[in-house]
């Protein structure tokens, strides 16, 4: 297999949770597309040199979405308006609803860069504090802090399920993976 096939088959097979990741890092379903085009082209430059292409691409999204907000061109760019696919669902994992979507990027859109890639890798990608301290190169203590400062906003930005009876709540069964409340609220 040459080096453009065995590229395209791991893009294939990682596009959708990178999709997903990138979107929520971005906070924009059009800037995530765009952060993950650039980081599939610095991968494809790069492709024989990369030993674990995931973690290479995971780093190289939450490192691409720091720098594009800390760039003074991208500082006063408007967030667009949720649409039916913003927060990237996949069906393998499903988020409820268009507006658990809406809501889920309206709580991560304020925090910091740093604090909303390690609320996305930590818990909506599933990683331990010690991977998402490799793929961002800080050390797992500063995974653990910057988490717990960004679960305390969003503690502050959701309202308690059980304090806000108008808050709908879905009608089916629940998901495996935890809410964004039931996260901060741990």
């Amino acid at each position: 297999m040459n080096r453009e096939e065995h590229f395209t088959s791991w893009a294939n097979e990682a596009t959708p949770q990178l999709r997903r990741i990138a979107r929520l890092l971005a906070g924009d379903f059009h800037i995530g597309e765009d952060l993950l085009q650039d980081v599939y082209a610095k991968m494809y430059a790069h492709w024989p040199r990369i030993q674990d292409p995931s973690a290479y691409a995971r780093r190289a999204l939450a490192n691409t979405a720091t720098s594009r907000w800390r760039s003074r061109s991208h500082r006063h760019e408007a967030v667009r308006d949720v649409d039916d696919h913003l927060a990237g669902a996949e069906p393998s994992q499903p988020l409820l609803d268009l507006e658990q979507r809406a809501d889920l990027l309206a709580v991560l859109r304020p925090l910091p860069p740093r604090q909303r890639a390690v609320i996305v890798l930590r818990y909506l990608d599933d990683r331990s504090d010690e991977q998402v301290a490799d793929l961002l190169d800080i050390s797992v203590g500063t995974v653990k802090s910057q988490a717990s400062r960004a679960l305390a906003r969003l503690r502050q930005a959701l309202p308690d399920p059980v304090e806000d009876p108008s808050r709908p709540t879905p009608s089916g069964p629940r998901t495996s993976s935890p809410s964004l409340v039931d996260w901060t609220r741990s």
